[in-house]
């Protein structure tokens, strides 16, 4: 093998496509280069998507995650007790700080004859165990309904204003786009029916939001039609009771995470 001496290596680009080396030296050298493979050709197919844009994911099924154990709650990370309030309601973050404090654990004696509510003596351990505070997914929506439902006996406005946070995070009735997988779920019964009802529907949403300002119709769907739902929301809207209406919002929050909980088969 030849000696290079002086040996220059130098690295140059002879057009966009062509990378490659030229040695300079006082012997000739060839220097094969590779065949040019163009850079859309080096990725593996497999590698590369086979649906367009247009057919994404969107049409397949939101994936839901289920609810943990109930009785890991209390001791849950704050963004596994958001996920699981998420999935029973609609998020809001009204409500996340309505619930939240009431997940913590509670302080139970160990002893029978100690109670939990008084400090140890100095040096002592704490004569407590901690329990979760629900034993059953029940328990916690109805504890949240109760919630629900002293924010609409009180006469102070911010109260006020924070429960109609809650309940205007549910979606409108037949909206076109939304963006829960349950709520897309209860509402299928509504996306089917005729145009004139759809305007409809609409209609009744707009008189419902000025009737009462602030709030938004919530309703326990359950598989009834779009003319059983406008019938009672007619109801609703000519009964024109704000009070009564707060009340019957809260009780069709309960009855759709009720029923929420049990379709996510909760371990309790």
């Amino acid at each position: 093998m030849p000696q290079f001496t002086p040996l220059q290596l130098k690295l140059h680009i002879r057009d966009h496509h062509d990378l490659g080396f030229n040695l300079v030296s006082k012997y000739p050298v060839n220097v094969d280069r590779p065949p040019h493979i163009p850079l859309h050709d080096r990725i593996p197919r497999n590698n590369m998507a086979t649906s367009s844009p247009s057919s994404s994911s969107a049409s397949a099924a939101p994936i839901v995650p289920d609810l943990p154990p109930v009785s890991s709650l209390s001791t849950a990370p704050i963004k596994a007790q958001i996920q699981a309030l998420d999935l029973l309601f609609e998020p809001s973050t009204e409500l996340h700080g309505l619930a939240l404090p009431a997940l913590r654990p509670r302080r139970v004696s160990a002893n029978p004859g100690i109670s939990a509510d008084l400090p140890p003596p100095p040096g002592a351990p704490h004569p407590s165990v901690p329990e979760p505070a629900f034993t059953s997914y029940a328990q916690l929506i109805k504890h949240i309904g109760t919630l629900l439902t002293q924010l609409a006996r009180s006469a102070d406005a911010p109260a006020k204003q924070k429960l109609h946070g809650i309940l205007g995070s549910h979606p409108r009735l037949g909206a076109k786009k939304v963006d829960s997988a349950q709520s897309q779920a209860e509402q299928a019964s509504l996306n089917a029916g005729a145009a004139d009802e759809a305007e409809k529907l609409h209609q009744l949403n707009a008189e419902y939001e000025a009737k009462f300002p602030g709030l938004r119709y919530v309703v326990f769907v359950n598989g009834r039609s779009r003319p059983v739902i406008m019938e009672n929301m007619r109801q609703r809207i000519d009964r024109g009771d704000i009070d009564e209406e707060e009340l019957e919002a809260i009780n069709a929050m309960v009855d759709i995470a009720l029923d929420r909980a049990k379709k996510l088969q909760a371990t309790d």
